[in-house]
């Protein structure tokens, strides 16, 4: 699914109306229709529903909503947030149609004092501004905004909260932005949508399908990208009768120093569970006992250290490394990461404490090897590429250090992002907080590492990681809970995971 800027959305939007063809209003009925379905499914209709609208076509949809929602027998009141008599031509043939056909109560705001009493009792929906805003919101709008989210009403956006960009909010008030508890957004989500920050905003939010035309939402270039089941569906590769263990790769996972060998232990079975051929881990030799005993199916290689990774890294016999778990940032470490990123000419995944390791030695990332993936968490990324005032910048950084460095970036978190060297971007689709436990990234290294091997390309492999370790995670918290989940659990998960995909239900 792509994510697009509002003026492209515009554009879709034209060109539907153009080309299907539709008219503007019926196209507003439309996307109208498409709240209404939700809304009754999931609120009945003894609460009464106070709809805020603007004067443009986000306050439209509000309108038509309303005219709906009546006929469904909700006690439904409109309030008009006058901050211009400039209204759209689709918001006056709603305003029409409401009064005509309904006895809808249409009241006008024109000072913050005229807002009702707001309790618990009732749904908000916030029809107010759609993804067209242009500016932060300030003066009477603000006001009513603040009075909203000072209620204990459940709100519904339309689209989008009203006050919240669809990318760069770092100009916008947060107290003049909307709080909702669910937004539904029409036939795309918006780049804001994927940034922690913007959470308390945007609440849990759905897609709508509203029918825009696919052929113009196929040209349409954008590089932002929305991880979705069909398109790794489309990257998995089908085992055959007569296939053996050698065509499946050989990954090498290196790792582990004194109390951390769980780290490697975790990647391993991990890289072992998403279906690599064969598996070897260099580990500190007091970890060695401890690896053959917790993942008998792995290969050691025992360095000659007992507490941390000193030895440089060979690379034959293997397909890919991924190198980090639990390896610390010992100097006799941070040498062999120098080396093998200066000589390793195969794929390779960076983690953990080797990311902590460039970030040491910020002049190694020049010689980041070709079919590089590093996989940070936010505070392991800042180390590399710096603060970030906000996830817009950092997105932009993380974009930058893709383009500069002509690595992936998989930067984890709740829609974990995965950048390319071309300047694309990809959010996943799939996980839950119950994942935010101790070794998830580990599995994480472990599953990209043998897809890797598995012969995926490099950015296939990064994207394909990402969905199927998310959605084992889903899996797991379906089974225990989510505050109950533990790394181990993902990788039970991971079987499940592919045939989920691969299911066409």
């Amino acid at each position: 699914m792509k994510i697009f800027r509002s003026e492209q959305i515009r554009h879709i939007d034209e060109f539907t109306i153009r080309n299907e063809p539709v008219s503007s209003v019926d196209l507003m009925e439309r996307a109208a229709g498409k709240i209404r379905d939700w809304f009754t499914a999931s609120f009945s209709n003894e609460k009464p529903v106070f709809i805020f609208a603007g004067p443009g076509n986000n306050g439209g949809d509000g309108l038509a909503l309303a005219r709906m929602l009546y006929k469904d027998n909700y006690k439904t009141y409109v309030f008009f947030v006058q901050v211009s008599d400039n209204t759209s031509p689709d918001w006056k043939i709603n305003k029409e149609r409401l009064i005509r056909e309904t006895d809808v109560p249409f009241s006008i705001i024109t000072d913050p004092e005229q807002v009702p009493l707001l309790s618990e009792s009732i749904v908000i929906v916030d029809a107010i501004f759609g993804t067209g805003l242009s500016k932060p919101v300030r003066g009477l709008v603000a006001e009513v905004i603040k009075k909203i989210n000072g209620s204990l009403s459940t709100i519904v956006s339309v689209d989008i909260p009203s006050g919240l960009s669809d990318e760069d909010n770092s100009a916008n008030d947060e107290e003049n932005i909307i709080h909702a508890d669910y937004t539904l957004s029409f036939q795309f989500p918006k780049l804001s949508f994927m940034f922690p920050e913007n959470y308390k905003f945007v609440g849990k939010w759905k897609i709508l399908p509203i029918g825009l035309h696919k052929e113009i939402t196929d040209k349409t270039e954008t590089p932002y990208f929305f991880m979705q089941k069909e398109l790794i569906r489309s990257f998995l590769k089908t085992r055959k009768k007569f296939d053996h263990k050698g065509i499946y790769g050989h990954a090498f996972l290196i790792g582990g120093s004194y109390g951390k060998i769980g780290a490697v232990a975790l990647g391993a079975e991990a890289a072992l569970r998403t279906g690599a051929g064969l598996l070897t881990c260099q580990v500190p030799s007091g970890g060695n006992v401890i690896m053959q005993c917790l993942v008998p199916e792995a290969m050691i290689i025992s360095d000659k250290s007992e507490e941390i990774i000193s030895d440089k890294v060979i690379s034959d016999p293997f397909t890919a490394a991924a190198i980090g778990p639990g390896i610390g940032t010992n100097i006799e470490t941070q040498a062999v990461i120098y080396d093998l990123v200066k000589n390793w000419k195969k794929s390779l995944v960076i983690d953990a404490d080797a990311l902590n390791i460039l970030s040491l030695n910020k002049n190694w990332l020049e010689i980041l090897p070709d079919k590089c993936i590093l996989t940070p968490h936010p505070k392991e990324f800042e180390r590399l590429a710096g603060k970030s005032s906000d996830s817009y910048e950092r997105l932009r950084k993380q974009i930058d250090f893709s383009s500069k460095f002509n690595c992936v970036v998989v930067l984890k978190g709740a829609h974990t992002s995965v950048t390319s060297p071309d300047g694309r971007v990809w959010f996943n689709s799939t996980g839950n907080p119950g994942m935010a436990t101790a070794g998830s990234g580990d599995v994480l290294t472990g599953m990209i590492l043998a897809l890797l091997a598995q012969g995926y390309d490099t950015l296939n492999a990064a994207l394909t990681g990402v969905y199927l370790h998310g959605l084992a995670g889903d899996i797991a918290a379906e089974r225990s809970g989510i505050e109950s989940v533990i790394a181990s659990d993902i990788i039970l998960g991971i079987g499940e995971a592919y045939n989920r995909i691969r299911s066409k239900e």
